[in-house]
C-alpha cells in the first residue's frame, strides 16, 4: 500500500537569504528586510506555491556583533516588528497561515492575547504563535534587566504565560454574542468568564476585549530542544520547529516528541514535527553548487568569525583556527538547541575551527537541485523523521522561485504534498483539532491540549 504521509512546508524567511553573504549577490534586492513590496511578493510566491504557513521568527535584539556593521549581516537585527508586518499581509494573502514569534520573557499575557485573538479574526482563521522564551541574552538589556533569565526560569515562566493567554482566549464562549435587535440582549452573560490568576510570575484578571479566535486557539509552534523544552513543546505545541543534524538525528527526535505527546495526553498525529531546511535551490544540482560556492567566497574571516561566537556563545580567542572545535560549556542562558546543533556537526565531521566556521557563514544551508531536494522531503516524511519542513533560503536570488516552480511540481507529483489547500483555517489545513474552551462541557473523546 502507498504511503499517503503529505508534507506539511511553512516559508521561514530570511528576507536577506540565510548565508551570511546572501546580501551581496549582485543579484539579491538591496533592502528586502524594510521593502514591504518584496516582502509582499515573497509571501504571495509562497502562497502560489501553496505552502500551508509563513513563519516569521524574531528576537527582541541585534543578535551579531557590529564591529564590522558595513559587512554584517543585517536581516538578522533590522527588520520589522512581527504583529505590525503579519497584520498587513493578512490582507495581501488568502490561504497561507501566518505564524509569527512572540516571546513569553519580554511581553505581558494580556497584550499578547488580544493581539493573536485580532490576528485570528483579521485573518480569517489564519493566525499562530511561535511560542518563545528569549534565547538572546541580549534582550534583556533592552527591557531594563541587567542579566538574561536562567534557561529553566524561562521556562517556568513561559508555561505560566502561556496558561494564562489560554484562558484569556477563552474569555469568551463561541456562541456568547447574541446580538438580539428584538430583545436587547446582547451577549449570554454565562457565556463570558473571568480569568482571575495569580501566580508565581505574573497576575491577571480577565476576560479578555476581544472575543474567541476563530480557531478557538490559533495554531501553537514551539521550537524547545532542551529537556525541558522539548517537554514543554510536546504539551503545547502543534507544530515543533527544530533543527536535525542528520537523519538518524531527525527520527530519534521525531520519535521521542511523538512519545512525549503521547504521556501528555495528546494524539500525537496532531502534533506535527518540522526539522529546518535551509536551502540554495537551483534549476539543476550544478546550478545550486556553483550558486553556493559564490556566496561562499564573500565570506570576511573576521564577520564569520562573529558569527560562530554568537551562536556558540564561546570566545575562540587564543585558539588555532585550523585547529579542531575546543569542548564549549553548554550555554546557561541563550539557545542550547542551536548550540548543540553546531557542536555536533563539528564532532561527526572532525571540522576544524575555520572548517565550522564556513558552515556557520553557510548557516546550515545545503545546495540541493529540484530532485534531490524532493527525494530529501520524500525520505524525512515517509521514513518518520518528520511531518514536514520549515523551508529557508540560503539566497534571496530565485531559490524560493524554483521551489514553486520546480520542487513543488516534483512532490506533488509523488503524493508527498497537497495539491491544494484544505478547509478555511490554518488548523484545518495543517491538520490538527480546533481546541475546545476550557469552560465547554466534556464531549467524550474529546480533550484540551
Amino acid at each position: 500500500m502507498a504511503d499517503k504521509r503529505e508534507a506539511v512546508l511553512f516559508f521561514f524567511p530570511e528576507w536577506g537569504g540565510m548565508h551570511m553573504t546572501a546580501w551581496r549577490d549582485p543579484e539579491a534586492p538591496a533592502d528586502p528586510t524594510m521593502d514591504f513590496a518584496t516582502i509582499r511578493q515573497m509571501v504571495q510566491t509562497a502562497e502560489r506555491g501553496k505552502f500551508h504557513g509563513f513563519f516569521l521568527a524574531d528576537t527582541l535584539a541585534i543578535r551579531h556583533s557590529l564591529g564590522r556593521a558595513e559587512l554584517s549581516r543585517t536581516a538578522k537585527g533590522v527588520r520589522f516588528e512581527p504583529m505590525t508586518l503579519m497584520s498587513a499581509l493578512s490582507t495581501q494573502t488568502e490561504r497561507i497561515g501566518l505564524i509569527l514569534t512572540e516571546s513569553t520573557t519580554y511581553n505581558e499575557p494580556f497584550h499578547v492575547a488580544r493581539q493573536f485573538a485580532s490576528l485570528d479574526h483579521l485573518s480569517d482563521g489564519r493566525a499562530g504563535w511561535n511560542v518563545v522564551t528569549s534565547g538572546t541574552p541580549a534582550e534583556s538589556l533592552n527591557f531594563g534587566r541587567e542579566e538574561h533569565m536562567d534557561h529553566d526560569l524561562r521556562y517556568r515562566r513561559g508555561e505560566e504565560f502561556f496558561e494564562i493567554v489560554t484562558g484569556l482566549w477563552d474569555s469568551w464562549d463561541d456562541d456568547a454574542f447574541l446580538r438580539d435587535k428584538e430583545s436587547g440582549v446582547y451577549f449570554h452573560p454565562e457565556a463570558v468568564h473571568q480569568l482571575d490568576h495569580r501566580g508565581e510570575f505574573l497576575s491577571v484578571a480577565g476576560p479578555l476585549n476581544v472575543a474567541r479566535p476563530i480557531q478557538g486557539r490559533p495554531l501553537i509552534a514551539q521550537a524547545g530542544s532542551s529537556p525541558v523544552g522539548r517537554a514543554f513543546a510536546a504539551r503545547i505545541a502543534d507544530a515543533i520547529y527544530t533543527l536535525a543534524a542528520d537523519f538518524d538525528k531527525g527520527r530519534e527526535f521525531y520519535e521521542e516528541i511523538k512519545g512525549l505527546a503521547s504521556d501528555a495526553g495528546r494524539d500525537p498525529a496532531a502534533v506535527k514535527v518540522m526539522p529546518a531546511m535551509i536551502a540554495v535551490v537551483g534549476r539543476t544540482q550544478a546550478e545550486a553548487e556553483e550558486r553556493m560556492e559564490r556566496l561562499d567566497s564573500l565570506v570576511v574571516p573576521e564577520v564569520g568569525m562573529a558569527q560562530l561566537e554568537s551562536i556558540l556563545e564561546f570566545d575562540f580567542s587564543g585558539h588555532d583556527l585550523d585547529g579542531p572545535v575546543p569542548e564549549v560549556p553548554e550555554t546557561k542562558l541563550g539557545s542550547r538547541g542551536r548550540q548543540q546543533f553546531f557542536l555536533e556537526k563539528a564532532r561527526r565531521e572532525n571540522l576544524s575551527i575555520r572548517g565550522l566556521m564556513q558552515f556557520a557563514a553557510r548557516t546550515g544551508a545545503v545546495a540541493f537541485g529540484p530532485e534531490e531536494l524532493a527525494d530529501h522531503i520524500e525520505q524525512w516524511v515517509r521514513g518518520e523523521a518528520a511531518d514536514g519542513f520549515n523551508v529557508t533560503f540560503g539566497d534571496a536570488a530565485g531559490s524560493l522561485e524554483n521551489f514553486v516552480d520546480l520542487v513543488v511540481p516534483e512532490l506533488q507529483r509523488r503524493g508527498v504534498f497537497h495539491r491544494d489547500y484544505s478547509g478555511a483555517t490554518l488548523r484545518e489545513s495543517v491538520g490538527v483539532p480546533r481546541p475546545p474552551s476550557r469552560y465547554a462541557p466534556a464531549v467524550a473523546g474529546e480533550s484540551v491540549d
